[in-house]
């Protein structure tokens, strides 16, 4: 049986919703408010990495998000996982012929052959320079900007603009010389947002604040 609310109990729940919307924490709004979109804003963008293989996995999504929304790749994430055994680079590496057709015949992946190819072709590339530095984060923390070459302000007019910046064209450049492919200075900047080497949460997020001082603390490799 529905239970009756006295218009005095309305205006009580009302105010309560209020104080719980006025409570919740501001993001960038790109975060919009998808609760999966919400969660990778929160606990992951922007915060430093330095795990090889979370580094391989996220050069490689967003080569795979070249052309969509990183939505999208987000909800396929747990399926690329399973199709690129958990972007293990020594085992991504090892993929031949049969697992192309295999990767190919995966409906919950990104089923793009340029990019599939481009994934295999870039973990052999990532074993080398894994030989050569020791670690891809050795590497790719080498490229981090300095403050001189960030924005002025962080506010999400300014940050909506940035695409690039020198040191993604930088990476980019030295990437492709390698041999790496699908790693265009956009690809690369976004890359380097994702794994933290910049910290592009607006100035009123609630991210910022603590990301900032994880990065006064952090050694970089």
């Amino acid at each position: 049986m529905v239970k009756s609310c006295s218009r005095a109990m309305v205006i009580q729940m009302l105010q309560r919703d209020d104080s719980m919307t006025d409570a919740a924490p501001v993001r960038c709004p790109w975060a919009g408010s998808d609760p999966l979109y919400q969660s990778y804003h929160d606990t992951e963008w922007g915060y430093p990495v330095t795990n090889d293989t979370r580094l391989f996995e996220k050069l490689c999504l967003e080569g795979f998000q070249s052309g969509l929304s990183w939505l999208t790749i987000l909800k396929k994430r747990e399926n690329f996982r399973a199709a690129f055994a958990g972007f293990d680079i020594e085992r991504v590496a090892a993929f031949d012929e049969p697992d192309i057709d295999r990767l190919l015949a995966d409906a919950g992946i990104v089923r793009h052959r340029g990019k599939i190819v481009s994934t295999i072709n870039n973990a052999r590339r990532a074993q080398e320079l894994r030989s050569e530095f020791g670690s891809l984060a050795a590497y790719f923390w080498r490229f981090e900007p300095s403050a001189a070459d960030r924005p002025a302000d962080y506010s999400w007019d300014t940050l909506r603009t940035i695409g690039t910046a020198p040191a993604s064209i930088a990476l980019s450049k030295d990437l492709k010389k390698r041999g790496f492919s699908f790693v265009g200075p956009t690809t690369c900047y976004a890359f380097m947002q994702a794994m933290g080497m910049v910290n592009d949460h607006m100035e009123e997020c609630h991210c910022r604040g603590p990301i900032e001082a994880q990065r006064a603390q952090f050694v970089r490799p």
